[in-house]
């Protein structure tokens, strides 16, 4: 955490460093308490940055024993260091190489950033300025180089030795009691993409042949005796890898890939580029001891890392305020290769609920921000459901804005165009707006405001005219720093249902863009549809296709009809869940009307009956979302205040025993003909 005096970065003060690195050369010599690392950094001015800068690089708990500018010592007025900074007062105007020996201590190291020695294994982590706790360096992701890593270590103690990229070289040193590995990276990244792994470790291997026709070594490294766990991953790495060629063209651009498990890793897991590291519990699994859970969070943890490979290491941010441009997107990538996976109704359910639970209350708190925050102490208090699940939702909208293929072109531009750049979310929006001809600017909007928009819609059918009329108004609760919100961009998602189903969809309204989606980017819009042959009930935000709150006042009967005939799976599960919240919400807050459940109960076991029998053995894992109640803490956030959590417990029971009562037999029979 950085303290109450830590200057606040702002974005725009953002301006390009006055200095770039082609290539970094490291010289590893692991040591439990005394590692010695000889950095030697090709550099050149910026064309873009100021001419006759100082270089001034950055540190973080470090030991400086040697510097040398190409090739010679450096008088010691020439520079200053301090273990935070070392700054060259007068560099040269050309390109030179600078040398710097450092000295780091990984025992000690409990930050558990940078370089730090855990359970007798080396490892790194250096997102989002860890390298700066190994070397002095320009530690910013807007520069970008080659990097060749020699490692060298007690052979005993460090058997495996791994770094980014291809290994080009590794042998024994004299005396055979010391061993080493040379790794090179052709791709340029920056330093928070730099990792090393050194220890005694089992692995999994297997090979794998992209869709380009290039061999790759797959493995997965685990501490000794958890190898037979590792199988699944591997299964999953192959599948997302498959998967990213067939949907997104993006084939992989090494010889090998690596991913490393270890039980003391604090991130979670880091997309190093060719070296994935990981906690472990994100990678192993056993039938025995793990779940269906554990098995699904595995495969998207294991997929979101890989799909970085292109949406944050080929193509990078150019600033920490960017972070969204690789998380939010490379999390959206993760979900869809998820759904395609498995179920996809389920999968957005899922998504929605976390949605749900973590990002909108953190709009609605005092810690609300925008996608693209404007500034930051710490950047690391950024890693957020914002950030993160908020960014996906976006990346969704703009799917459905510009359409399937105006997206795909625009994601095949994107590739094209930032590949080895650092980049900005103007970039990438400026490669949709240019494959699709949609001006971008307004929708830009949902990186700049924070708060969660509110719809609230209403509708009115006229039977002389056949005719049905959808009002919409949108408004966005004050946020800290953001008193006034402005209209942004929603693609509504839309469909009128009726006695057995969907109806035709027919208006002039130049807000519908065809396919089901109405764009809703004014403070209020009415839309008009011709041609309704009876009274409909609106099903808005099918798939939640814009991450709002949505006001529409259905009763029951009207809710239990969408479950019943909605052609949008989403919208199903919705109409059930809030006949249900509604009346736990409602015993909730009075435990007087718990008898009232019995009718409520009723009335959804009668709507699940049909459901169970017609279209539950389709999607055996719909049909588990549908019958599950809204959890307890949920009810709890919708009540907000004075909460009862016996009531709530009590009612939550009442409605499940009568549900479970009237639908028994019925629950019975389809577990035979699933078995």
């Amino acid at each position: 955490m950085r303290s109450d005096d830590t200057p606040l970065i702002r974005l725009e003060d953002y301006r390009p460093s006055d200095w770039l690195i082609d290539t970094v050369d490291l010289d590893i010599s692991l040591h439990p308490t005394k590692t010695r690392i000889r950095s030697q950094l090709a550099l050149r001015p910026n064309p873009a940055g100021r001419p006759g800068a100082p270089l001034v690089l950055d540190g973080d708990e470090l030991k400086l024993v040697a510097i040398r500018l190409d090739g010679l010592l450096i008088d010691e007025a020439a520079y200053s260091v301090t273990p935070q900074q070392l700054t060259l007062h007068a560099p040269p105007t050309r390109r030179f190489t600078l040398m710097i020996d450092t000295e780091v201590d990984p025992s000690a190291n409990t930050k558990l950033m940078g370089l730090y020695l855990s359970s007798h294994v080396y490892c790194t982590q250096c997102e989002a300025d860890g390298f700066r706790r190994i070397s002095y360096f320009l530690d910013r992701p807007d520069v970008m180089s080659v990097y060749t890593v020699r490692l060298e270590a007690r052979k005993l103690i460090a058997p495996v030795l791994l770094s980014n990229g291809n290994r080009v070289a590794a042998g024994e040193l004299p005396g055979g009691e010391r061993h080493f590995a040379i790794w090179h990276d052709p791709h340029p990244k920056p330093a928070y993409l730099f990792a090393l792994v050194g220890g005694a470790l089992d692995h999994v291997r297997q090979s794998y042949v992209t869709a380009e026709g290039r061999s790759v070594e797959l493995a997965v490294y685990v501490e000794p005796g958890k190898a037979d766990r590792a199988g699944w991953a591997m299964d999953c790495l192959v599948r997302c890898m498959r998967w990213d060629e067939r949907v997104f063209g993006r084939n992989y651009d090494l010889d090998v890939f690596n991913i490393v498990a270890v039980s003391d890793f604090n991130m979670g897991a880091m997309e190093n580029k060719g070296l994935n590291i990981f906690n472990d519990k994100y990678v192993l699994a056993d039938p025995q001891t793990a779940t269906d859970g554990d098995y699904a969070s595995i495969e998207a943890i294991i997929a979101h890392e890989y799909f970085h490979n292109w949406t944050g290491n080929r193509i990078t941010c150019r600033d920490w305020f960017q972070l969204c441009l690789k998380e939010g997107l490379t999390v959206f990538r993760d979900q869809e290769f998820s759904a395609d996976e498995r179920s996809r109704p389920v999968k957005r359910i899922a998504d929605v609920r976390t949605l749900r639970t973590t990002q909108f209350s953190e709009d609605a708190g005092p810690l609300a921000h925008p996608v693209r925050p404007r500034a930051y102490k710490e950047i690391n208090n950024f890693y957020t459901p914002t950030v993160y699940e908020k960014g996906a939702e976006v990346i969704r909208m703009l799917k459905l804005l510009v359409g399937e293929a105006a997206f795909r072109a625009g994601m095949d531009l994107y590739f094209e165009r930032c590949d080895g750049t650092a980049a900005t979310i103007e970039d990438f929006l400026g490669c949709f707006a240019e494959t699709s001809g949609h001006d971008l600017t307004h929708f830009a909007r949902w990186y700049e405001q924070a708060g969660t928009p509110t719809i609230v819609a209403s509708g009115r059918y006229d039977a002389a005219a056949r005719s049905y009329t959808l009002d919409l108004a949108q408004k966005t609760a004050p946020t800290p720093g953001q008193p006034e919100k402005q209209p942004v961009v929603l693609p509504v998602a839309l469909g009128l249902v009726g006695g057995s189903g969907d109806l035709p969809l027919a208006t002039t309204s130049e807000a519908y863009a065809g396919n089901g989606i109405v764009i809703f980017d004014q403070p209020s819009l009415s839309v008009t549809f011709t041609d309704v042959a009876e009274p409909p009930i609106p099903s808005l935000l099918r798939g939640f296709s814009a991450p709002v709150r949505l006001e529409l006042d259905l009763d029951e009967a009207a809710l239990l009809r969408l479950f019943s005939a909605d052609s949008d799976p989403f919208n199903r599960w919705q109409a059930w869940q809030t006949v249900a919240m509604r009346a736990l919400v409602e015993a909730g807050r009075d435990p007087g009307r718990l008898d009232a459940l019995v009718t409520t109960g009723q009335a959804l076991a009668t709507g699940l009956r049909g459901f169970l029998t017609t279209q539950a053995p389709s999607d055996p894992a719909f049909a588990a979302q549908v019958l599950r109640l809204p959890a307890l803490g949920d009810v709890a956030r919708e009540i907000g205040r004075d909460v009862d959590p016996d009531a709530i417990q009590a009612a939550h029971r009442r409605l499940s025993t009568e549900i479970g009562h009237r639908l028994g037999p019925d629950l019975l029979d389809l577990r035979e003909r699933l078995a």
